[in-house]
């Protein structure tokens, strides 16, 4: 009989040997501790707002405690009565949702423009597009605002203390940022694409609508989010361009601090009530936002 020798086997062990390419472990205690510290640093806050909700306003006014004594939903019931929320609410959900559409159409239009045709200045407009981002927000508040009171009294179209005004002032800053965004991912769409539609009788505007949008929805829902996460939380703005009637939530918080006493409970219930559109819309729309935004990053 024939004897068949085995190779030895390597002695067994409780622990699975490790990559030559893992981390070292000091990185990866490290890693937890600071992410840990970090969900902590994010998460006090949003505790130290519900449970200021739901305090009496006693109870928030007084010694702070992280545990509170009794719960109420009183605070929900009455921000609507303390101030007008609901007529903000509404004032910036038709700002916020006008300049969003207006935001897109246009962007789409001028990004498609900038992506697929070569024209004299195309450089120039890009380039302006951009530089419009370095300069903040505050250098165009007087200007805006002398140029919507001229204009309302040369032609009697109210533009200060309007939603239009409001609108239109939101545009100047969502629309570079999203022409600049949509530019390159329209840029990642296959040209092959457009001519493949152009040879089946479609238009350029058919190319646009069939092929190259379809195909760009993770970037244009991206700039639709950026656009109304813009226009919801605006305050300086908003504080100067609005009257009572078309004040927006950002401004409209300032009614619950009043010269008698602040109802800090109720501030915090209205903050929460404001959050839900913009912490629902990025959820459901979180997939799209990551691929746009990344995709319209590189070229």
């Amino acid at each position: 009989m024939s004897s068949t020798t085995r190779a030895p086997q390597p002695p067994l062990t409780s622990r699975t040997p490790r990559s030559p390419m893992a981390p070292p472990r000091s990185f990866l205690w490290s890693r937890g501790i600071f992410l840990t510290l970090l969900t902590v640093f994010v998460l006090v806050p949003v505790y130290v707002m519900i449970s200021s909700s739901l305090k009496p306003l006693a109870d928030v006014t007084g010694k702070f405690r992280w545990l509170p004594s009794g719960l109420t939903f009183r605070p929900y019931i009455d921000i609507w009565s303390t101030v007008p929320l609901a007529r903000y609410f509404v004032n910036s959900l038709v700002v916020a949702g006008a300049a969003t559409i207006c935001s897109v159409i246009i962007a789409v239009f001028s990004a498609y423009a900038v992506s697929r045709y070569n024209f004299r200045g195309k450089r120039v407009f890009t380039v302006t597009v951009l530089s419009t981002q370095m300069f903040p927000g505050i250098l165009f508040l007087l200007p805006l605002f002398l140029l919507y009171v001229n204009i309302g009294n040369a032609t009697g179209i109210a533009l200060f203390g309007s939603r239009g005004g409001l609108i239109l002032t939101y545009l100047t800053f969502s629309l570079p940022f999203s022409i600049w965004m949509l530019i390159g991912y329209f840029d990642s769409v296959p040209r092959d694409l457009d001519e493949a539609a152009l040879v089946d009788g479609c238009g350029p505007l058919g190319a646009l609508f069939r092929i190259v949008v379809p195909a760009a929805i993770p970037g244009i829902v991206a700039v639709a989010v950026y656009a109304f996460m813009t226009a919801w939380g605006e305050v300086l703005f908003a504080s100067v361009m609005t009257n009572d009637t078309t004040r927006t939530l950002a401004v409209g918080l300032q009614g619950y601090s009043t010269l008698n006493d602040v109802y800090w409970n109720q501030i915090m219930a209205a903050s929460l009530v404001v959050s839900v559109p913009v912490v629902a819309g990025f959820l459901l729309l979180q997939r799209y936002l990551v691929t746009g935004l990344t995709a319209g990053a590189v070229k």
